[in-house]
This record gives C-alpha cells, structure tokens and sequence, in this order.
C-alpha cells in the first residue's frame, strides 16, 4: 500500500498535480508561468483584485513579462482568484508573500502569518507548503509549523512543509527561473524528498538541505554578503571623492585582476526586496541568542545614508552655482530601483524625492519604466514621469541620475542639463563644471 508521501511525489513527478502558488507577483508571477509551460494545471491566489482581473484577461502587469506568456498560461488552465478556500483544490502550495520591515526595521511577518492563517483551515492530507519568502532562520518552524498542525494535520506524514528561497532577479536576461538552482529544505526528511520532488520538473537544478533552517539562513548569506560589499564600495566611494578620485575608475581597474576580486559599484542606495532589508532579518534573530552582528549592521548604516549623501552633494552642486535647494526644481532620472525593470520595490530614488521635498525643493521624475508613481506603502508623491527633451530638461535647475536606464539619452541629457549628479558613474572619466560625481 503506497503512503501519503509517496502518492504526492507520483502526482508530482507525473505532472498530475495542480500547483497552487499564493502571491502573484515579482516571484510568483514568473514561478506560475514555468509550471504551465511544462503541464501543470496551476491555480494562483492573491488578494490584489487587480491583479487577478488582468491574469484572467491574459494580461501582464510587470513590464518585463510578455502578456502572451500569461496568455498561454490562461489557455492552459490557468486560473488567478482571491478566494483563499479553494487552496484545498491544489497538492503543492507555495507562498510567495512579501516580508518587509516595520517602521522599527523589524522583521514584519504579518503577510506570512496572514497568508497562514488565511489558508490553513482549508489545507488537507496529501499536500505540500512551500515558504519562497525571504526570511530569517526558524520562520518556517516557528510560524508556519503550528499554525498548519492546528487542525491535526501531522507534518511529515500527513502534509508536508518546505522552505524553498525565492531567487529572481527581475530584468536580468541570463538567468530565468528554470536555471536558476532551486535551495529545498524540509522540516523532516519526508518534507525535503516531497520539496525536491515539487522542484525538480520546473528548475535544472534542485539543492536538497538538511533543514528549513539552513535554507533560510543560506537565503540571509546570498544578499548579506552583497549588501555588505556594496556598502564597501560606497564607503570607498565617500573617500575616493574626498580625495579627487573616481571610485568607477579604481573598481573597473580592480576588476581585471582575474582572481580574488569580484567587482560591485556604488550607487544611490540599495534597492529590491531582498538586499536592503535581510540583513536587518538576521540582527534582529541574532539578538534572540545574545549576538550583536556588527558587521552587517555597519554596512547596512553606510548604505542607507547614501541616499543623505547624494542629496547633499546636489546642494553642494547647486550653491556653486549660487542656487538654494529650496525653490529649485529637480528632476530624478530613474525611479525603478535597478535598470531596464518597472520594479519599485525599496529604491533608493524614493528616499531621495522625499529628501528633497523636504527640504523645499519642488521634485519630478523621468522613468520610462515606470509612466505613473505607484501606489506604495511608505511613499506618496501624486506625479508621471515627465518625458525628457532638450526643451524639458532645461526647465529644471538639477538631474539626478539615479537608476541608468538603457533607455535615457545620456549624450542629451549631458548636452541639455543645467548640473548632473551622477550616482551611477555613467560619464565617468569625464569632467565639467556641470556634472557632480556623487
């Protein structure tokens, strides 16, 4: 007589099953199409009416996914709803939920034990939860574990339970989720051999762990150690220009060593879900035991004051052309935390608009990303993105450029701005009166 367990990996390993995927967005929305695109029946949940209005018209609501993908997902049997009761129609279950930080940089988990809560009065015998959220070491055994065995569900018998990191990365060309190698850890044994099972006929690559714990701290570990380089760079980058020297430059040259050096530049910020908010996840556990991860908090203090720094080089730039920041008018070239994406997610460009409207200076932006300023948690600013010309550029005392679309017309903007502050070393080598390297 066959188990539980083994019955799940059959449907899984046939493509019989249907594949529930709860967070339609930036991770979910990529996750759904791969299912469908190799025969599952994929079912998809969100509380975003929008959102699920336009998956089932067959449209896209992220810039660098093709509407005919979801489309042909639709045609496939997909289906988008906000109604969570129908989780029970799914064997695989994966949560793709947003896990920010309150306004203490805390980790806030409500999304997730929302979610949890939300589902787990329709979660049945034969299933498999996946947690794709990044988080901090213990999430899914302290938060998802006994909320998923209150209504006598036995895990690792009965259902079972994964954490399985999330690992896109929006707008980049190399990399899809199909070759993207997938982290499966399982509370119990029988939890990872059903996560692989799950993972292995959509990913190339699927890399078994001992527990959920290690999953998630190996998840903190990818984005810390980036964090923690580029807040590197940026202090360099502080120094290098105290010292006449352009930092773009120094990494470009260092970057030709072919071993021991990886290069990261500085920029405006740190942007995207993920790095400027795990470090955060992994000091506030690590005080649970007693340690104080200094390190990564001093290269996430460097790091969100570059945003202070960039706004204060534009005032340098401004007084020497006998200007105030108050009263003058600024444009933000780049809103989009990264380029060539419509991703706003933590960018760094927001910061800096509220920097300057604070302190009196009369604030627009160009993104040919991102047509209107969307509607954000922590950030208001009622504006479109303004088209760029000779004409409109010269309308503004100040650019900042802050995300480096492929897309701006750097040789105009260079031609047409009255001052430049370049936060991503684009005219680098070059020099004018005009242009602030910051």
């Amino acid at each position: 007589m066959t188990t539980i367990k083994e019955r799940l990996i059959d449907r899984l390993e046939s493509r019989e099953a249907v594949i529930g995927i709860v967070g339609l967005g930036y991770v979910g929305l990529p996750l759904l199409l791969r299912y469908s695109d190799i025969g599952f029946r994929v079912l998809g949940i969100d509380i975003d009416v929008s959102k699920v209005s336009k998956l089932n018209a067959g449209k896209s609501y992220i810039e660098h996914i093709d509407g005919e993908k979801v489309a042909r997902a639709c045609d496939a049997g997909f289906e988008a709803t906000t109604d969570f009761s129908r989780v029970a129609e799914a064997d695989a279950v994966i949560l793709c939920v947003p896990t920010p930080l309150n306004k203490y940089r805390e980790p806030d988990m409500t999304f997730v034990t929302n979610t949890v809560d939300a589902l787990k009065g329709h979660l049945r015998e034969g299933q498999v939860v996946s947690l794709e959220s990044t988080t901090y070491p213990g999430t899914t055994e302290e938060e998802l574990l006994p909320r998923i065995e209150e209504g006598g569900l036995v895990v690792g018998t009965d259902l079972f339970l994964i954490y399985s990191p999330e690992r896109e990365d929006p707008g980049n060309p190399d990399f899809e989720t199909r070759t993207i190698p997938k982290i499966v850890g399982g509370h119990t044994p029988n939890c990872r051999d059903v996560g692989v099972a799950l993972y292995r006929p959509a990913i190339d690559q699927v890399v078994p762990m001992s527990s959920t714990r290690a999953a998630e701290m190996t998840k903190l570990l990818e984005n810390i150690h980036r964090a923690v380089n580029i807040g590197l760079v940026n202090e360099m980058k502080v120094v290098a220009d105290r010292m006449g020297i352009d930092i773009f430059e120094v990494v470009d040259a260092a970057a030709t060593k072919p071993f021991g050096f990886t290069p990261y530049y500085p920029g405006p910020g740190l942007g995207g879900h993920c790095i400027p908010i795990d470090p955060f996840y992994l000091t506030w556990k690590a005080r649970e035991y007693g340690l104080h991860t200094r390190f990564i908090e001093l290269s996430g203090e460097i790091n969100q004051g570059m945003p202070d720094y960039v706004v204060g080089k534009l005032v340098d730039g401004l007084n020497q052309r006998g200007c105030a920041l108050k009263g003058s008018r600024v444009l933000v070239l780049g809103i989009a935390y990264k380029k060539n994406v419509d991703d706003m997610r933590e960018s760094p460009s927001v910061h800096i608009m509220e920097r300057i409207r604070a302190r009196g200076g009369e604030v627009a932006y160009s993104d040919p990303h991102v047509p209107l300023f969307p509607t954000m948690r922590e950030h208001h600013f009622d504006l479109e993105s303004v088209p760029l010309s000779p004409s409109t550029l010269a309308e503004y005392d100040a650019v900042v450029l802050a995300t480096d679309h492929d897309r701006f017309d750097y040789d105009m903007i260079r031609s047409h701005a009255k001052l430049i502050v370049d936060t991503r070393g684009i005219y680098r080598g070059a020099s004018s009166d005009r242009l602030i390297k910051a």
